[in-house]
C-alpha cells in the first residue's frame, strides 16, 4: 500500500487547511486583482505601441484570448492542485480508516479469545463498565449489553460487599502507587453459583482528565480448589480428617500466646486408645482405620467448637480446649472417657468392638507455659492412667487424682 510523504494524522492535516468560504474568496480576489492589474496595464502598453485602429482592434481581440488562456491555464493549475491534494487526504483518511477497523477487528478477536473477561470501567461507587469482552458471559452468564453502562446490573451487584472492599482498597492502592492491582475475590453468577475469580488491571486517564479502570477477570474456580484441597492435605490427618501433629502444633502455639496475653486459661487433653494393638492384630488393619475415624468423629462432635481436635501420631489424639480451667478440662476428660467407653465402634464389616481410652489432663499455665511443656505434662499424665489400670482421667503432676470408675 502505498504512502503519502506527510504523514500527520488527517485531522491535523486537515485543521492546517483554509476553511472552504475562506479559500474561495482569497480565489477570487486573486483573480480579480489579476485582471483588473492585466486591463490597466496591459489596454495602456497597446495603445502606447499601436496607433492604427484596425490593428489595435486585433490587438485588443488577441489580448483577451491570451487572457482568458492564461487564466484558464492558472484555474486548471490552482483546482487541479487543490483536487489532487484533497485526494490524497481522503486517501490517506481512508486507508486510516481501514487500518483502524482492522485493528478494532483484530483487537475484537483477541478480547473474545481470552480465557476471562476484559474490561474497562470507570472508577465510581459502581464499577459503570464501558466495555466487556463476550469473555463475560461464560465469566458471569450476562450479555455484554447488559453489564455495560449498568443496563441490567453493575458489576458491583455480582460481588459481596467484603469482596468489593476489598477491591476497592487494592484499587485505591494501586493507585496511589501508580502500579497495577490484582486481587482474589468471590463473585456470584447470573445463575446463582458463586465462583472466585482473579482480576488484575490498572487505572489510565480518559477524556476530560477522568480515571478509567481497565483489566482483565479470570475464573481461577479450579486452581482455588485444587489449592485449598493441597492446603487442606498439608494440614490434615489423610485417614481421620483431624488436624495432623504439624498443624495441631501451630495451634497449640496460637492458642498459648492468646492465653498469655489475655492472661486466660487453656487446656490439653492427651488421648490413647486402651489395646488398640489388638484390634489391628484380631481384625486387621482395615477394621483398626475404621475404629479410628469413628473415635475421631465422636471426639470432634463431642467438644466445644472452638476447640482443635488432632492426631499427633498412630492412636493418639491431642485435643486443645481455650478458655478451660483444671476442673472443667477434667470434666470434659471424664464425658468423653465414658462417652468412647459406652459406644462400640464400627469395625467397617458390619461388626462393633468395645474401646476404651485412657486420658492425659494438662492445663495452662499450672502444668506448663510453652508447648512442648504442655505436651509432655500431658503425656506424662496419660501414661499415669494407663498404668493405673486404663480407662482412667489423670491430671498431670498429680497422681494421686487418678481414677477409675
Amino acid at each position: 500500500m502505498s504512502q503519502i510523504p506527510d504523514r500527520r494524522p488527517v485531522r491535523s492535516r486537515l485543521s492546517v487547511q483554509l476553511h472552504p468560504l475562506r479559500r474561495a474568496l482569497m480565489a477570487t480576489a486573486l483573480y480579480a486583482l489579476a485582471g483588473l492589474l492585466w486591463i490597466t496595464f496591459s489596454d495602456r502598453v497597446v495603445e502606447a505601441l499601436v496607433t492604427d485602429s484596425a490593428t489595435l482592434s486585433r490587438v485588443q481581440t488577441w489580448k483577451g484570448v491570451f487572457f482568458v488562456l492564461v487564466t484558464a491555464l492558472v484555474l486548471f493549475l490552482t483546482l487541479l492542485r487543490l483536487l489532487v491534494r484533497d485526494r490524497a487526504l481522503l486517501r490517506l483518511q481512508h486507508q486510516q480508516s481501514l487500518a483502524l477497523r482492522t485493528r478494532e477487528r483484530q483487537l475484537t478477536v483477541l478480547m473474545d479469545s481470552l480465557p476471562g473477561m476484559a474490561y474497562r470501567c470507570r472508577y465510581d461507587d459502581h464499577g459503570t463498565m464501558l466495555f466487556v469482552s463476550e469473555g463475560c458471559v461464560a465469566l458471569t452468564g450476562y450479555e455484554p449489553e447488559e453489564l455495560m453502562g449498568s443496563r441490567a446490573v453493575s458489576y458491583q451487584d455480582l460481588l459481596e460487599p467484603e469482596s468489593y472492599e476489598r477491591l476497592l482498597c487494592d484499587i485505591r492502592e494501586g493507585l496511589a502507587n501508580e502500579a497495577p492491582y490484582s486481587v482474589e475475590y468471590a463473585l456470584t453468577r447470573k445463575d446463582g453459583e458463586t465462583i472466585w475469580v482473579w482480576e488484575r488491571g490498572r487505572a489510565i486517564r480518559g477524556g476530560e482528565g477522568e480515571t478509567l479502570l481497565e483489566g482483565i477477570v479470570l475464573d481461577i474456580s479450579d486452581r482455588k480448589r485444587l489449592r485449598d484441597e493441597l492446603e487442606e492435605m498439608a494440614t490434615r490427618d489423610p485417614l481421620t480428617g483431624l488436624l495432623n501433629r504439624r498443624e495441631m502444633s501451630r495451634v497449640l502455639d496460637e492458642e498459648l500466646e492468646r492465653a498469655r496475653r489475655y492472661q486466660r486459661p487453656m487446656a490439653m487433653l492427651w488421648i490413647d486408645f486402651d489395646h488398640f494393638k489388638e484390634v489391628n492384630d484380631t481384625y486387621g488393619h482395615a477394621a483398626g482405620d475404621a475404629v479410628l475415624q469413628s473415635v475421631a468423629a465422636l471426639l470432634v462432635d463431642s467438644v466445644r467448637t472452638v476447640d482443635s481436635v488432632g492426631r499427633f501420631g498412630g492412636e493418639e489424639f491431642v485435643i486443645v480446649m481455650p478458655e478451660m480451667e483444671m476442673s472443667e478440662a477434667r470434666e470434659t476428660a471424664e464425658r468423653l472417657r465414658r462417652h468412647v467407653s459406652a459406644t462400640p465402634q464400627p469395625l467397617g464389616d458390619g461388626n462393633v468392638v468395645a474401646l476404651t481410652i485412657s486420658v492425659g489432663v494438662a492445663v495452662y499455665p499450672d502444668h506448663g507455659v510453652t508447648g512442648s511443656a504442655l505436651c509432655a505434662a500431658a503425656d506424662r499424665a496419660m501414661y499415669r492412667a494407663k498404668a493405673a489400670g486404663r480407662n482412667c482421667v489423670a491430671l498431670a503432676q498429680m497422681p494421686e487424682d487418678v481414677h477409675t470408675d
